[in-house]
């Protein structure tokens, strides 16, 4: 406030003051003007009495640190700074999972081509064994009388066809198909149960077990219709 009016006052004796005015005047509005603010000092012109009095003010002692405020100019800089980092940041974590999205399709591409290479060679094997799928459709029909001949309680029969061996002909006919054929763990695991359930049904009609027989003629003929799945031939042989 004091600093307002000492402006209003400089501009006051600029404007109004004479230049013939006295000493005496000047020394009282000095007095009446320094009750009012700081220390002031008067620099009157040497020998110029027509030029206006310059009021020097000398402040007696330094204004006091002023504490760091925050403006709002800054807290936008911040907020600015910090929304294009963010965004900068998402950017890489897009382009980071564009990145590994695209080696997941490249994988899975690769995959799917190197499956539909597979299928390609296993038809053309398959079209190719004539002679082991022969050996196969002799599967079927022996597996579908022998569950016949189970069914109506005729071990007799069953035993006729098995062969009451696991080195019968047929047998040794059907593993070289399946050896020929067989490309996958899980055909080849296949094949093994069908043998196993085989040996469990010839032993059991053997021995005239019906309840034996009947349960190890379920697992091997699963087995081979789980096979024929695995590697396509289902649709090629009759009866299944």
């Amino acid at each position: 406030m004091a600093t307002t009016f000492l402006s209003t006052a400089k501009s006051f004796l600029s404007s109004n003051l004479p230049s013939s005015s006295s000493s005496s005047s000047s020394s009282s509005t000095s007095s009446s003007l320094s009750s009012l603010t700081a220390p002031l000092l008067f620099c009157p012109q040497k020998n110029n009495a027509k030029r206006p009095i310059i009021l020097c003010k000398a402040l007696s002692e330094s204004a006091p640190p002023t504490s760091p405020i925050i403006s709002k100019r800054s807290l936008s800089v911040c907020f600015i700074t910090s929304f294009v980092f963010s965004l900068t940041s998402r950017g890489n974590s897009s382009a980071n999972a564009a990145i590994l999205e695209a080696d997941d399709d490249e994988e899975l591409l690769e995959k799917v081509k190197k499956d539909r290479k597979k299928r390609i060679e296993r038809q053309g094997v398959i079209s190719s064994s004539n002679k082991e799928k022969g050996y196969l459709q002799d599967v079927v029909y022996k597996l579908s009388k022998v569950g016949q001949a189970i069914e109506n309680n005729d071990l007799t029969t069953a035993n006729s066809v098995l062969g009451g061996t696991t080195d019968t002909d047929w047998v040794q006919k059907a593993n070289l198909a399946f050896d020929k054929l067989s490309s996958s763990p899980e055909e080849k695991n296949q094949v093994d149960t069908f043998n196993s359930s085989l040996a469990s049904l010839i032993s059991s009609v053997v021995r005239n077990d019906i309840e034996s027989s009947k349960t190890a003629f379920v697992s091997s003929a699963t087995a081979f219709e789980t096979w024929t799945t695995l590697t396509g031939l289902v649709a090629q042989l009759k009866g299944l």
